[in-house]
């Protein structure tokens, strides 16, 4: 193995094996990817989609946490992140949706020429592959008015998930009966409203990620070289002025090696593991520098900051005995996971084959919330000066985005079964399962104002950073979340869904039952909203002086030969998972770097 590359890698996650792909076409340019984790290509937990919860907490899962959370009454939430080759693509909940056109063009409001929702949108046709549905499939899976569905030929291979279910049809007819139906593929007809959803399954019901999609398929190429469990310890940067990444120290089976990049060093290590390495490396806050006795390679106080992430609130109701649900997979019933695996082992299809996630819809507040919060956005606008020029913009968005009846402050979706998880790592008991059958749904913020960190605790890079998401640090969110949950209840009352729930209403936590009160929607969220693990945003593309890390074509500033190609600098969070977003926007960076 040679020790001179022209490009090196960091981190062989959703993003870093994408532009290790891309790059790696041309076989004179030699790549190397170096991945902390394992390769986990062939763990049945990683291919079967509903084993995915067994890989949060394992060897797969860096298992990061935040800081207590005054947001959310001191709350400590688990934070999951892959350790894997596909680094989070291998352990996601294979959740495949656009984000809305508005949060795109933010993009290049935010001073990134070029970087809008018509040069994005070609990008995701480049990452994944539409699944083939026959024409009379279409009213099941209410997609009949999706002509173009086929359009797209990436390497991501996707799928309705597991055939049909009445949630769908019923989830349309319920938003069409309000005018908030999206008849298009969001992919390219963004609009707010109701979609079914795809899921990074493919047609065989395996996982379809990174791995797999780009790497596997081209793992022979001779100038394409990944090193799974090595883990990055710093960028090491030459002395001329500006200075120049030069190569990467990395650890492998408890020796430090060196790798030499002579074009490129590309840094794809995730929204915690970037930031943490650059400040390891030198490139950061002067003062968080200083403090830990590390040389300052480039003062950027924009390295960790500007962290954002989607909260999510679920509420569970009461299925009809007739509907198919994923409980019985829940409660862990040994009667139905032998039957499940007997099935999918045969077809590959059958409950294991899906999550239950088929329905989204990206949605606005009614008009008299939106006139409620006018008010309140007025009352915390942040001062409109050039040290706040970055929150100024960020607010304004976001006041844009909540107030406008055409675009969507939350997503709303649909699952097949009860969802159990820790609330609060304090007490890491997670409630028993319901006997039952469950249909649950979700609301997550969209466009959230509030804002973390994520900063290093040492120079050892074995310790994990210290990650401060501030989860409801600004109180326009608050406001926002529980408005949106008190639309939840009159969801599932509508006729459409009573076809699929007990009426009338059975909850399957009676405190999730609001009877209209603001207060109590509220107090509610902060003991039991958790992180949806969307995390972007600790090395923004921003212009510097707004305390950007990377400019519009993803260089590190004052830096040459350093890229940021992952999540860490997307400066806007998606509307919904964040997924496919990822996808695009690495296949953008390939382009860009290519091109120079």
């Amino acid at each position: 193995m040679a020790a001179v590359y022209d490009f090196v890698i960091i981190g062989g996650g959703t993003a870093g094996l994408v532009v290790a792909s891309r790059l790696s076409e041309d076989p004179s340019t030699s790549v190397l990817v170096l991945e902390a984790g394992a390769d986990l290509t062939a763990d049945p937990r990683v291919n079967i989609p509903i084993f995915y919860a067994a890989l949060i907490g394992s060897d797969a899962d860096w298992k990061f946490h935040s800081s207590p959370q005054s947001g959310l009454n001191g709350r400590v939430l688990g934070l999951n992140q892959g350790k894997a080759l596909g680094g989070s693509s291998s352990l996601n909940a294979h959740v495949f949706v656009p984000p809305f056109k508005g949060v795109v063009d933010s993009w290049e409001a935010l001073g990134n020429p070029g970087w809008n929702w018509t040069m994005l949108k070609d990008y995701f046709s480049k990452a994944y592959s539409s699944p083939a549905v026959a024409q009379d499939a279409k009213g099941d899976l209410a997609i009949d008015g999706w002509p173009d569905l086929n359009e797209a030929k990436g390497p991501i291979q996707t799928s309705f998930g597991n055939g049909t279910h009445p949630i769908r049809k019923a989830w349309a007819e319920l938003f069409r009966s309000s005018g908030q139906y999206n008849a298009g593929n969001p992919f390219i007809h963004s609009s707010v409203g109701s979609f079914s959803c795809l899921a990074s399954i493919d047609s065989e019901g395996k996982r379809s990620n990174s791995a797999s999609a780009y790497y596997k398929p081209v793992e022979l190429r001779q100038n394409l070289h990944v090193l799974t469990n090595s883990l990055v310890e710093r960028i090491l940067f030459d002395e001329s002025k500006p200075p120049k990444a030069i190569g990467v120290l990395f650890s492998l089976d408890g020796t430090s090696k060196t790798a030499q990049a002579r074009n490129e060093v590309v840094l794809a290590a995730g929204a915690f593991q970037s930031p943490k390495i650059l400040q390891l490396s030198g490139v950061g806050g002067t003062e968080l520098l200083e403090k830990h006795g590390i040389d300052i390679v480039m003062n950027l106080p924009g390295v960790g900051q500007n962290l954002q992430d989607h909260m999510i609130l679920y509420t569970a109701f009461q299925a009809k005995d007739d509907v198919e649900t994923k409980d019985s997979l829940v409660r862990q019933e040994p009667e139905a996971l032998s039957q499940a695996m007997q099935e999918y082992t045969a077809t590959q299809s059958g409950p294991l084959a899906s999550l239950g996630v088929h329905t989204y819809a990206y949605l606005p507040l009614p008009a008299p919330d939106r006139s409620a919060l006018q008010a309140l956005f007025t009352d915390h606008a942040p001062e409109d000066s050039q040290e706040h020029r970055a929150t100024r913009a960020y607010y304004d968005i976001a006041k844009t985005t909540v107030l406008d009846l055409k675009q969507p402050s939350a997503a709303y979706f649909s699952a097949l079964g009860q969802t159990n998880y820790a609330k609060d790592l304090n007490d890491e008991s997670i409630p028993a399962a319901s006997p039952g059958k469950f249909v649950t749904l979700g609301v997550m913020l969209s466009q959230p104002l509030s804002r973390g960190s994520v900063h290093i605790t040492s120079i050892n890079p074995e310790d994990p950073p210290i990650i401060d998401p501030g989860y409801l640090s600004n109180p326009l969110d608050l406001e926002i979340i529980a408005r949106h949950l008190l639309r939840v209840k009159n969801l599932a009352q509508s006729p459409q869904l009573g076809e699929l729930l007990e009426q009338p209403l059975k909850f399957r936590d009676p405190a999730t039952d609001f009877q209209g009160s603001l207060d109590a929607a509220k107090k509610y969220a902060q003991e039991n909203l958790i992180s949806m693990w969307h995390f972007v945003g600790t090395c923004s593309m921003l212009p510097r002086e707004r305390d950007g890390v990377v400019d519009s074509k993803l260089r590190v500033y004052g830096i040459e030969g350093l890229r940021v190609v992952d999540a860490s600098a997307i400066p806007l969070v998606s509307t919904a998972n964040v997924q496919a977003t990822v996808y695009a926007f690495a296949e953008r960076a390939a382009d860009l770097i290519k091109r120079d």
